[in-house]
């Protein structure tokens, strides 16, 4: 009786990575690093359409962004970041920040930029997410480029926060819970 409880007990422990594994996906690193991007793009993008059009000029001293060339900013590195994690040309290649002006036109390329890291994380799977390729940190993997885009992203909507404080907005992040 103990052989045979011993058995049952080693097969079922055999199972739990199996099983551990199909209920977190076959790619948990990829998976993680997309969760990451829709939790970071969701306050960005709410930012984009709650901040009233005459804020988008707003700097808190001369020397930084506008709050406009944040938006900007955000998009030209979504799209740089991603295309070199993904391997991929991004439809803009920078200049947002410099050249697009009017909430229209920022919360349109901050919004297509999300959909393209979007794209390039669906195309993505662990293996390929663990090649290096040459990155502005030195080699890096994929996966990593990526969850730097996400950290970018992140800090990036800190300075947002000020800006929107300084103006007596309340975040997107900040807002009660309906």
């Amino acid at each position: 009786m103990t052989r045979l409880f011993t058995a049952v007990a080693l097969a079922a422990l055999a199972l739990v990575p199996t099983a551990a594994a199909a209920q977190a996906g076959a790619n948990p690193y990829t998976d993680a690093v997309m969760a990451q991007l829709a939790q970071v793009k969701t306050p960005i993008i709410r930012t984009a359409e709650k901040v009233p059009e005459d804020l988008y000029a707003f700097k808190p001293t001369p020397e930084v962004r506008s709050l406009g060339q944040l938006i900007g900013h955000i998009a030209d590195a979504n799209f740089n970041i991603c295309g070199a994690g993904g391997g991929e040309k991004p439809p803009a290649t920078g200049g947002i920040e410099k050249t697009t002006t009017g909430k229209a036109a920022l919360q349109k390329a901050l919004a297509e930029s999300f959909a393209f890291c979007e794209k390039v994380l669906a195309g993505m799977d662990d293996k390929k997410g663990a090649e290096s390729i040459k990155f502005i940190t030195g080699p890096t993997p994929r996966l990593m480029v990526l969850a730097f885009n996400n950290s970018h992203d992140y800090e990036h909507y800190g300075n947002l926060v000020t800006y929107m404080r300084l103006k007596g907005i309340v975040p997107p992040s900040s807002e009660p819970t309906k």
